[in-house]
């Protein structure tokens, strides 16, 4: 992965006003935490070893369902 994808990735969720997901995890969060770990991250997407975490199941009651 290139570092442009990733600046481009990272364009997209700020103009989307990333609000957090299920992590709780702030844009400016993520900023921080993608300088600090942009090389690891990078090694483990080009060996295939990166596993991102699962997403958190949530329940949305419904009436009939």
């Amino acid at each position: 992965m290139s570092n442009r994808n990733m600046y481009e990735a990272y364009k997209r969720v700020y103009r989307n006003k990333g609000a957090s997901g299920v992590d709780g995890v702030s844009v400016e969060e993520l900023k921080a935490h993608l300088r600090e770990h942009k090389a690891e991250l990078r090694a483990q997407i080009r060996k295939r070893k990166y596993e991102p975490a699962p997403a958190l199941r949530v329940e949305i009651p419904k009436e009939k369902g």
